[in-house]
């Protein structure tokens, strides 16, 4: 599957935003410009957008192999993204995705993966790969079993007794099929209200939690216009079987875990400092519906490291 185009517009990048509740500068329209030194020259498209391309893509080129099948009969249950972002994408650019050839490995569990590699403007903007796995590849091993009711934790609050801000979402059909149409997928194939089919995508719930990054880093009096922050990286492991019970008005609990920043984790073998995050989404009786490391990166410290 090769060099498939697509090419945003700002009206893609306002249905997603305001579907995600993202208020980030970087893909407003108007507020792009008062960002200090912004080197994109205008709105840019969410990364949550580009990963609901790849996992839409990704569900046609499995149908289209027959390895939903395998997925099922196999029991993997978990869906994965490792993606990079390397460059940002602009409307009216074209991007073009490429998914290679499935690969199959056995050792030492059964694993689907293929690499993901997205151009525009003759450069690469994301690069990653998307595994089918009978386990979390990512934050597997964090338990979660022993935190509070959190429908008794009052919404953008820190956890008592814990590491974890919280925020809570509720699930909406309109707002997922609007962020599906702007990122290129077909909501039909998730929605039909004439057969009372309604079957929400992965990436859609994980996209909330720029929302609550957001609303984190403004309690905390964070200046978005001076001291801006792009994303470097996401690790996503989403659950198909929570995500197959997804309804709407559903209640998402946003757990968000901000790690000590540390001269031991830099972008790339740069001295620039990564802020890393590990955020969770969980449904009723805390069951943990995605697991994610988010990765991020000050605009100015990057501006810092180019070449002259």
């Amino acid at each position: 599957m090769n060099n498939q185009s697509f090419t945003f517009d700002q009206f893609h990048i306002e249905v997603a935003r305001n579907a995600s509740d993202d208020f980030n500068l970087f893909h407003d329209k108007h507020k792009w410009l008062q960002i200090t030194h912004n080197p994109f020259k205008g709105p840019i498209v969410l990364g949550y957008q580009l990963n609901t391309l790849i996992e839409y893509q990704m569900r046609l080129y499995r149908e289209a192999h027959h390895e939903d099948e395998i997925i099922a009969k196999n029991n993997l249950y978990f869906s994965n993204y490792q993606i990079t972002f390397v460059n940002a994408v602009r409307p009216q650019i074209p991007v073009y995705l490429n998914i290679k050839k499935t690969l199959i490995k056995t050792i030492p569990t059964l694993t689907l993966g293929n690499r993901i590699v997205m151009k525009s403007d003759g450069k690469t903007v994301l690069l990653g790969f998307k595994k089918e796995t009978q386990a979390p590849l990512f934050l597997a091993e964090t338990n979660l079993d022993n935190l509070p009711d959190l429908n008794e934790i009052p919404d953008h609050t820190a956890i008592p007794g814990t590491n974890y801000f919280l925020k809570r979402k509720y699930m909406n059909n309109g707002s997922v099929k609007n962020f599906l149409s702007g990122s290129f997928a077909e909501q039909s194939d998730y929605f039909d209200e004439l057969t009372h089919i309604a079957h929400y995508p992965e990436i859609f719930p994980c996209s909330l939690s720029s929302g609550a990054l957001l609303e984190k880093a403004q309690l905390e009096k964070h200046d978005f216009k001076l001291n801006p922050m792009v994303y470097t990286s996401h690790e996503i492991s989403v659950d198909r079987r929570y995500l197959s019970q997804l309804k709407n008005n559903e209640k998402l609990h946003i757990l968000v875990e901000q790690l000590p920043e540390s001269n031991d984790n830099t972008l790339n073998q740069t001295n620039i400092i990564l802020r890393t995050y590990n955020c969770y989404g969980l449904l009723q009786n805390n069951e943990v519906l995605f697991r994610m490391t988010l990765n991020l990166v000050s605009l100015k410290d990057i501006l810092k490291n180019l070449p002259d």
